[in-house]
């Protein structure tokens, strides 16, 4: 098989100002770390978290990665506590606030702050790293927020139209059928969008329609399921992709190649690091621990060493492409995303990998339940429209995962109800 070079890989060398021949691993690195002691000595002059947190931190002794390991992590809650002391520049200068509030908490939300100069950061990476799965002249869809200025989805329509793509912006995905009409009347043969409501789409009674009439998917968030991705390329006969990114990233991460293996980073941008996540001590590649990640060109509001989370690792045969850019594995969940079930752990990860592949479901709630003699798993699952999902088939896929198949059915009930969800 035949894979096309990365095109993040003659971007990266652009942007640190060397030949696409000339760019290695050892070129990048350098980069990386001179950039690392910029970015260090910057928030130290102009963030007072950062002047406070790295006090005694000289940036001109931070050789290598040795150095850099031992600086303190920035947590997520330090978005939430006090985040104007980590912007560095004046609030005129200041284009774009996020508040993310995290789901099921009533506290204040993270908040981000970002310059004209960060947005075109990501908009650049729009440009180049869509041409992974999309060209000049492609049509392609945009399911994501892009009615605000800086927006992802309004970000992504300016990146798509620099590589000379017509972007099609639609927005999140509230009726799929109404969505589908419109992707037929504007003769989309690409989709961008979050994994469910993709999802939705495919699995609506008129979804197959749409078969042989896309090329690609992109599927944007954290964490995707395999299965999901399965059930889109078989329904649609198309190839589906990752993007990893979260906000604090900049919106944009990573993304596969034709290749499809792990995502390639933007190693420019950002400096990425996979950690114990208990110890906080650096991992071998290879071995799976949390992301984090340290920004290289931001201005508005740099992060250092910020713990994502995610949990990952780096794939150490590197990618068929043949690029000399990082290959991060494709996310397998989050920190958070697991329960104590007896004497294992149920994840996440594990729930939708089996459930995403029955008939008719397009998305699910899971509550556990514990009792003092038998806890209970209650599932809530969604069908696509004018489907139905069989309910004993999702207690057998549950009851396969190990950790519920050791409890059920003496210790641990499972009950099944079908209705709407909450978008």
């Amino acid at each position: 098989m035949t894979v096309i070079r990365n095109p993040l890989e003659p971007w990266i060398a652009a942007k640190i100002g060397v030949p696409p021949e000339a760019l290695s691993r050892e070129v990048l690195e350098a980069y990386q770390f001179r950039r690392l002691r910029q970015t260090i000595a910057y928030v130290k002059e102009r963030s007072s978290y950062y002047r406070e947190k790295l006090r005694g931190v000289d940036p001109e002794e931070i050789a290598g990665y040795e150095q850099f390991a031992r600086l303190p992590f920035t947590a997520p809650e330090e978005l939430q506590i006090q985040p104007q002391r980590l912007v560095c520049t004046s609030q005129q200068e200041i284009a774009r606030i996020v508040t993310l509030q995290s789901s099921g908490t009533t506290g204040p939300g993270k908040r981000l702050y970002f310059t004209r100069e960060d947005q075109e950061l990501t908009i650049d990476f729009f440009d180049h790293g869509m041409r992974n799965l999309v060209g000049p002249g492609d049509r392609v869809m945009i399911l994501l927020p892009g009615q605000t200025p800086g927006s992802v989805g309004d970000l992504l329509k300016i990146g798509l139209a620099r590589l000379g793509a017509v972007p099609v912006p639609y927005g999140l995905v509230e009726d799929p059928g109404e969505a589908l009409a419109a992707a037929l009347k504007e003769d989309v043969n690409a989709l961008v969008g979050i994994p469910v409501q993709v999802l939705s789409l495919a699995r609506h009674r008129e979804g197959r329609a749409l078969r042989g009439r896309l090329k690609s998917i992109l599927l944007s968030t954290d964490y995707v399921p395999r299965a999901l991705c399965r059930v889109l390329e078989d329904t649609w006969g198309c190839r589906v992709f990752h993007h990893y990114g979260m906000t604090e990233m900049g919106l944009g991460g990573g993304v596969q190649c034709p290749a499809r293996q792990g995502y390639h980073l933007r190693e420019a941008d950002l400096f990425f690091e996979i950690v114990d996540p208990v110890t906080g001590e650096p991992v071998p590649d290879g071995v799976t621990g949390e992301v984090v990640f340290t920004t290289l060109t931001r201005t508005g509001m740099p992060l250092i060493r910020y713990r994502t989370g995610d949990l990952s690792r780096f794939i150490p045969e590197g990618c068929a492409c043949g690029t000399v850019l990082k290959s991060l594995d494709l996310v397998q969940g989050r920190l958070a995303g697991r329960v104590r079930l007896g004497n294992q752990a149920l994840s996440l990860p594990e729930m939708d990998e089996v459930l995403f592949g029955l008939e008719g479901l397009v998305d699910y709630q899971v509550t556990l339940v514990r009792g003092p003699g038998k806890s209970v798993l209650q599932v809530e699952v969604q069908a696509g429209e004018g489907r139905a999902v069989d309910r004993d088939a999702v207690v057998a896929a549950l009851a396969a995962i190990p950790a519920v198949r050791d409890l059920w059915p003496d210790q641990l009930e499972i009950r099944v109800s079908q209705g709407q969800l909450p978008r």
